[in-house]
This record gives C-alpha cells, structure tokens and sequence, in this order.
C-alpha cells in the first residue's frame, strides 16, 4: 500500500473522530493525529467543524498544535514554546520529520549543517540515521547523502499541507510550466515541419541526381554507339581500308635485280 492511500485512509479515521467530539475531547485526538507514525497532512482535519471552533476558547492551544503541524517546523515550535504544550517524543519526532519535507520544498539540496540545525542534530552519523531510518525508510522522501559533499541530495518529498496564501504561488508555477510546455510543443512542432521539409527536399535532389545520371547514361551510351559506326565506316565501307583477304589475291610485284 502506497503512502498516498494510507494517509487517506488515516485522514478519514480521525476526521471522523474529531467530528464526534467537541472541547476538551479534542486535545486527545489531536495528540493522537500529530504523534500518529504514518500521518503526514492534517488540513482535512482542521476543517472539521469541531476543531474550528476551538479558535478562540480556553481549548485553543489544540488548534494551535493543529496547525502547528499543517504548516509549522521545529524551529516554529521552539519558538513558541511558552504559548505551546510541551511535545511528547512521538510528536517531536513528527515535527522533525516535517521540517525536512518544509526544507526539501524549495532547495533539492540540503547541506548537512543546515540540516542539523534545523533538527537540533550534533553530528554527522545523528542526522544520516534519522534521514534513512524515519525519513527514506518510511518513504516521505527518497534521495542520496553525500558524506563527501555534506549535503542530503532529494530526489522525492512527499508534500505538505498546503498554507495560507499558498495556493496563488502555486497556480502561477503551474501557469509557467504550462507556458514553458507549450513553447516547447511549438519548437518541437516546428522542429518536425523542418525535417519533413528537408525529407522532401532530400528526395527531390536524389531524384534531380538520379535523373541527370540518366541523362549522362545516355548521352555515353548515344556517342559510343557513334563512335562505333564511324568506325564501321572506315573499315567496310568503298573507298576505305583494304579488305585482307582482297590483299593476298593480288599478284606480288617482281624486283629486277640491279645492273
């Protein structure tokens, strides 16, 4: 089963669990939803009603752990930490693991330190076990660490929720890349009119270059043919080169020897 259909399946049980409680009920299902292992969006459940309505109430710091896990990363969270419930180590986990998906959305390449500082990691070995075993592991992201380098090399992160604001950066990335594909249909479109063009005009000039082979055929073939009855001419026609056997039939003439 593929991350996707998991989250969705793990999506629908707690939506439907926060929708059958109000209050201070909620803390416990929204402590259960952001410690979950294998849950990574939680938009659909900050739109449950219920959780809505916590906005403002005495029940509020759940919404804002909530929310804290759509949009936030560690660094949000240690720096509220006085307005914020302390974490259990599930959910620290979590948040850290969502802090790598927030890192990957705008740079493929991650430096190790950078890395470690966002995650609170102090070396090297702490930070590539974390990404390999509760990152690629669980399939939120897939990639290559080059120690060499230092830096974490993404090739797949899994996406977060989507936040405020978000969406119109998004579309205008879309709209770009939908130009950037059609400018690149038209080349290739033009690209193909040009080698059919030149198929043509390469088999017009075959056809040209053969016709004028033809033409130098005949041509050899007509002054041969020329050539060759000229030659008869000489040979048997009255007038020209003594026939061989005429020669022998003469009488040979008689010297007279010298007084």
């Amino acid at each position: 089963m593929d991350i996707e259909q998991k989250q969705a399946e793990f999506i629908d049980h707690f939506v439907k669990q926060a929708s059958a409680q109000k209050g201070t009920a909620l803390g416990s299902v929204i402590v259960e939803a952001t410690s979950h292992p294998s849950l990574f969006a939680f938009s659909e459940i900050l739109a449950v009603p219920t959780v809505a309505e916590l906005d403002g109430t005495e029940n509020s710091v759940y919404l804002e752990v909530l929310r804290l896990f759509a949009h936030g990363t560690w660094s949000d969270y240690k720096s509220n930490t006085g307005s914020l419930p302390q974490l259990v180590p599930d959910q620290v986990l979590k948040l850290k693991q969502l802090t790598v998906l927030t890192l990957a959305e705008t740079n493929k390449v991650l430096p190790y330190d950078q890395l470690m500082l966002e995650l609170d990691v102090t070396n090297v070995r702490e930070l590539e076990d974390f990404l390999i075993n509760e990152c690629m592991y669980v399939g939120i992201v897939r990639g290559k660490l080059d120690q060499l380098r230092r830096c974490f090399e993404i090739q797949f992160a899994a996406g977060r929720d989507m936040r405020s604001g978000q969406l119109g950066s998004m579309i205008e990335t879309l709209a770009n890349w939908l130009l950037t594909s059609d400018n690149l249909l038209i080349s290739i479109q033009e690209k193909i009119k040009w080698a059919d063009n030149m198929s043509e005009f390469d088999k017009k000039h075959l056809k040209e270059v053969e016709d004028r082979v033809e033409e130098v055929k005949k041509s050899i073939s007509a002054k041969a043919e020329v050539d060759f009855r000229g030659i008869e001419e000489i040979y048997f026609e009255p007038g020209g080169v003594m026939d061989y056997e005429e020669d022998r039939s003469r009488p040979k003439r008689r010297r007279h020897p010298r007084s």
